[in-house]
């Protein structure tokens, strides 16, 4: 992970830096981490269906996404924003700002409304997602969930609704929602604040790079956790040429919503070669990948942490010392060697002999299972 860091921090500094201590808050949002297991699947990675508390206290399910797909979603807006021009970046805020201010000055279970056909309604909550209303004279049906995104899409066209069929056109139905009816009233109590408020001001959204970092991707069931997924992450086909429909699809608020990765977006996957768990590791997988091997005698500078130079020289001897052992004995090569990152727990020259006892003899004898010179490679180290 110390490497996947380095390389996130370059390619969101574009070449200005690799020290990921040093990224803004701001910065580091544009990474993700995430460390996959056995376990670990399609849910918890894209989206699932995970349970809720409903209002009334029953209990129900809702489709929630995964980190990843919450993950892409940070990215693909930057990337969708930065090729929009300063005139649809105003539209667009100017919408926002209208929707914000007619639901914070609303009364929530208390102000009513009236659809076309007078069924009077009144909003119980609002989130990121959905607007909640309840409809009390609807014996069979009194709360309903209106799409929050529906309602922006229609401000943001800049088109004229004059009636519920006019939404239905817009969206590409035969017919009409339940919905569409009280989307419609929302829509014209929002767009006369529009109206009324003084056009915003814009500026262009620089593209940003994002970095998901997956630890030990080699443990996790690769094609039970991405899924169709295989297909968009391939860099031949990301942005729309690789769109795909998930899984659940079918339960989305616009069934026709595809995913795609956009180009702005790095996968980092590390893994330890000498783990059982590679042999296994997807091929279809391994394709889509370019692989850098890190070898334990490189990247000694993370060890610039350690309390001084003479700690930090010391644990680079023994270190080195230790790995020449290891690369000599019939039953070990250099993938068994021990990387720097070891040596990060040391705090005072004793702490050594803890080092070994603790650590490495453990990890050295589940390597081989006792088929060396143990006494010898003490010595070394």
């Amino acid at each position: 992970s110390y490497l996947a860091k380095k390389i996130a921090a370059d390619i969101i500094t574009k070449g200005q830096s690799d020290d990921y201590t040093s990224l803004t808050d701001e910065q580091k949002k544009q990474v993700e981490f995430v460390q996959f297991h056995p376990s670990y699947d399609y849910s918890d990675f894209v989206e699932g269906l995970r349970p809720k508390v409903n209002d009334d206290g029953t209990m129900g399910f809702e489709l929630q996404d995964g980190i990843f797909k919450k993950f892409v979603a940070r990215a693909r807006k930057n990337y969708e924003n930065s090729r929009k021009t300063k005139e649809t970046i105003a539209k667009e805020i100017s919408v926002q700002e209208a929707m914000s201010e007619f639901f914070s000055n609303i009364e929530l279970g208390a102000d009513t409304f009236k659809t076309i056909n007078e069924n009077e309604f009144t909003i119980t909550s609002v989130d990121d997602n959905y607007v909640y209303i309840s409809i009390p004279a609807n014996a069979s049906a009194n709360k309903l969930t209106l799409n929050l995104d529906e309602i922006r899409r229609m401000l943001e066209s800049g088109k004229v609704f004059d009636k519920v069929k006019d939404i239905t056109a817009f969206f590409g139905k035969t017919f009409a929602t339940q919905g569409y009816s009280y989307d419609y009233i929302i829509y014209k109590e929002i767009l006369k604040l529009k109206n009324k408020a003084k056009k915003s001001t814009a500026k262009v959204e620089e593209q940003k790079n994002y970095i998901f970092i997956i630890d030990e991707i080699n443990r996790g069931e690769i094609s039970k956790i991405f899924g169709e997924l295989f297909y968009s992450i391939d860099p031949g086909y990301r942005g729309k040429a690789g769109e795909i429909s998930t899984q659940y699809s079918n339960m989305h608020s616009d069934p026709e919503e595809k995913f795609y990765v956009p180009e702005n977006v790095y996968i980092i996957g590390t893994m330890n070669d000498i783990d059982r768990s590679v042999d296994s590791f997807d091929f279809a997988m391994r394709r889509r990948f370019r692989f850098v091997e890190l070898k334990a005698n490189e990247h000694t500078d993370m060890l610039n942490s350690l309390e001084n130079d003479e700690l930090k020289a010391e644990a680079i001897r023994r270190m080195t010392s230790l790995n020449n052992a290891i690369a000599s004995e019939k039953d070990l090569n250099e993938n068994y060697q021990i990387g720097a990152s070891y040596f990060l727990k040391l705090k005072t020259p004793d702490d050594f002999n803890k080092l070994w006892t603790d650590y490495l003899k453990p990890l050295l004898q589940e390597y081989i299972q006792g088929m060396y010179d143990e006494e010898g490679l003490m010595n070394r180290f």
